[in-house]
């Protein structure tokens, strides 16, 4: 294999820097220099552990970084671009995609969830913090026995005077255990609503969800709430019904989207070094037609993905998106992104499933990816239906 053009060169055979503004390559450089000196050297050892080192510490420096909410305006928000979201995500996932995880139910979920539907007193009361990365927050809404189907959640919020008393459980939630304030949505007479609860509630626990083979790089929790007491002022105040939650959800897929190509990218990257590197039959791999032909179809692939979630990102900022095209884009990037690491596996052999490599972690947790934030069966109805007109969710 020609060695004239470094890796990274190679990865931009189609030129796609050049789509790029000068300022978005900025935000992209300083997220990956922060993940090769932050994260990189340790999330390999967390994986295989099943735990983040001093994970407020991280969060914080997130925060420092700009990251947390960073397409989101005012308190204390960085306003940033949905590309420079994207680019964000991107770079964070090529590092882990529980790292992505933290980063995005914090930002796109939950604080999203407050900047949109909040009271004032939530914004001013929350949003400064978890911008910072001095507050965690988490989204409270699949349920253990409602996922793709969340209007028939079971947790549910009655009135008591003043108050509302919260009762029922959430399932797969992620930042739960370490989180400070969660999003909750919840049954009422009035139809579904959200809340925003402090963890400390009298009532609120939050346990860990042990022995998972993906995402382990990431905290993820069921969120139990046992006659939680809020305040009146804890709903949101206008929003009812799943508009609320779905606005949410279209915000984390939508940086699902790219941060599935930065895994994609760090699977090829290690295939195509690894196929330069490797010597069979008096050869490098990369020599051989068929290891070509892997690596040829994964790179396409890859540009495929890439040039989709920017056309999607350019597009959210002239806010033009819809949650149609987010489906095709979670729907596609992700599929494409576990295949690119799948094929990777197959040229690096033994040496694939090993966590020297990052490859089996990335496959692993986009086996997760795959699924949260709507499945592939769902999302591929939502796209059917926009081009049929039919329904066919039930």
């Amino acid at each position: 294999m020609s060695t004239q053009l470094s890796i990274s060169d190679r990865l931009d055979l189609a030129g796609l820097e050049d789509l790029f503004s000068e300022d978005e390559r900025a935000i992209q450089q300083s997220v990956r220099a922060m993940c090769e000196r932050r994260i990189d050297p340790y999330v390999a050892d967390w994986f295989e552990r099943g735990e983040i080192d001093d994970i407020r510490g991280l969060t914080k420096e997130l925060g420092q970084l700009g990251v947390l909410g960073m397409h989101l305006t005012g308190y204390g928000c960085a306003g940033m671009s949905g590309v420079e979201y994207g680019l964000a995500c991107m770079e964070l996932e090529a590092s882990d995609s529980g790292v992505r995880s933290l980063m995005s139910v914090q930002g796109s979920l939950a604080m999203f969830a407050i900047w949109r539907w909040g009271s004032e007193e939530h914004k001013q009361g929350w949003l400064p913090d978890m911008a910072a990365g001095t507050a965690i927050g988490c989204f409270g809404l699949t349920e253990p026995d409602h996922g793709s189907d969340p209007g028939s959640m079971r947790t549910h919020a009655r009135r008591d005077g003043d108050d509302w008393i919260l009762t029922g459980s959430k399932m797969w939630i992620t930042n739960g255990s370490v989180a400070d304030v969660a999003v909750v949505w919840a049954q009422t007479d009035e139809g579904i609503r959200g809340f925003v609860v402090p963890t400390d509630a009298p009532g609120f626990s939050a346990p860990m969800i042990k022995h998972k083979m993906s995402l382990r790089a990431s905290v993820t929790s069921e969120l139990v709430l046992d006659d939680v007491r809020l305040p009146g002022d804890a709903v949101f105040p206008e929003v009812r019904g799943l508009k609320g939650p779905l606005s949410c959800l279209n915000e984390a897929r939508y940086g699902i989207t790219w941060g599935a190509m930065g895994a994609a990218r760090s699977a090829l990257e290690t295939a195509l070094t690894y196929a330069e590197q490797r010597t069979q039959f008096g050869r490098p791999l990369g020599g051989f037609q068929l290891t070509q032909q892997k690596l040829a179809e994964m790179y396409l692939a890859y540009t495929k993905g890439v040039l989709l979630a920017l056309h999607l990102g350019r597009r959210k900022d002239a806010h033009t998106l819809t949650p149609n095209q987010v489906s095709l884009g979670k729907l596609n990037n992700v599929r494409a992104a576990l295949d690119i690491c799948r094929t990777t596996r197959t040229i690096l052999g033994a040496n694939g499933i090993s966590l020297e490599f990052p490859v089996i972690r990335h496959m692993n947790n986009l086996e997760s990816v795959l699924t949260y934030e709507g499945t592939v069966e769902m999302h591929t109805l939502v796209v059917g239906q926009a081009l049929t007109g039919e329904a066919a969710f039930r």
